[in-house]
């Protein structure tokens, strides 16, 4: 390629969103030093987060806490303030205020949308920062090692083009969880695409240690999966619906069914019990690790489709009264 034609760098921004972060945030708006442009999005910290910003000279938008606080609305903020110090950034790097950067990650995705035109969005490798403290961060991180190539959906920490958010309208301030694979299904609709590419981006501190924190989570991922199969859960998307089914037959339907068995017939009835240690000896030999491990992440999966369930039952509950729905936070 001679001189005439190398593409002109692309210029690239970082949004940061966070709540209550500490040293977490103080780790991640170091880490974007490297970007252009950092516009940190607070909503409602008392740990000093937003001072701390500023005394960084780092540009600080506060949300006003009586709309109800979303990552999704955190994000569109944030994006629309770059774009106002900003009009020429092209690119905006989204990231979570408990993820730290890694080295060279803006120059990699850069370089990756500078050279696939038609993508949208590009995500690399989050890791989690302790794995080793708990089950739950190893969860995690499993979680986050997804597939290489084109992509349906990318996470909370993804490079996206400017140009590709504003065409759809952003993200859904009205979605508590879920905002991003929500989105990737309108980009993809309009012709997008989202990939992930090998390559580190991010660390992640989920800092989960306590099963209430877990719980809490996988009860966020049930209401996520009943807003999306809300949203596009007609074909040919079809989004989370299986999910949502799955998290109903284990987590409610199930349950139910024993207990109306126990209340026809007895003791007996508690015979249908046996389905759920069937299902847990089905999933041990899919999982990884040691015998003791994988029975550990089995037993897991099967108690996070009553989490999920509990997540189904508090949409269905929002929609049926017209509530507005409540963020759930797991730290």
């Amino acid at each position: 390629m001679s001189a005439a034609e190398t593409p002109v760098p692309l210029a690239c921004g970082v949004v940061a969103i966070g709540r209550n972060e500490g040293e977490r945030l103080k780790r991640c708006l170091s880490s974007a030093r490297q970007a252009g442009a950092i516009v940190y999005v607070d909503s409602g910290s008392n740990d000093g987060s937003v001072a701390w910003a500023r005394s960084q000279g780092i540009e600080v938008v506060e949300l006003d806490m009586r709309e109800g606080f979303t990552a999704a609305r955190a994000r569109n903020a944030g994006f629309r303030r770059l774009r106002e110090l900003c009009p020429q950034l092209q690119l905006v790097q989204f990231v979570d205020g408990d993820c730290e950067l890694a080295a060279g990650w803006l120059a990699a995705g850069i370089g990756f949308l500078q050279r696939e035109a038609h993508a949208a969005a590009v995500f690399g490798r989050r890791r989690e920062r302790h794995p080793e403290r708990s089950i739950y961060n190893r969860i995690c991180d499993a979680e986050w090692d997804t597939p290489l190539g084109e992509a349906r959906a990318c996470g909370g920490d993804v490079m996206m083009r400017s140009q590709a958010l504003e065409a759809v309208g952003g993200y859904r301030d009205d979605f508590i969880a879920g905002e991003e694979p929500e989105l990737c299904v309108r980009l993809r609709a309009a012709g997008w695409t989202i990939w992930r590419i090998e390559a580190e981006m991010t660390r992640h501190d989920a800092a989960m240690t306590r099963f209430g924190q877990w719980w809490r989570r996988n009860v966020r991922s049930g209401y996520a999966f009943a807003l999306g199969r809300a949203a596009h859960g007609a074909p040919p998307e079809r989004m989370w619906v299986w999910e949502s089914r799955r998290a109903w037959l284990w987590g409610i339907w199930l349950p139910l069914a024993c207990a109306a068995g126990v209340i026809a017939f007895g003791a007996p009835g508690l015979a249908l019990l046996v389905i759920y240690p069937l299902q847990l000896a089905r999933r041990i030999p899919r999982q990884h690790g040691a015998l003791r491990e994988r029975i550990g992440l089995a037993a897991l999966e099967l108690l996070g489709r009553f989490a999920e369930g509990t997540g189904q039952l508090r949409f269905a509950a929002d929609h049926l009264f017209r509530g507005r729905s409540q963020i759930i936070e797991y730290k």
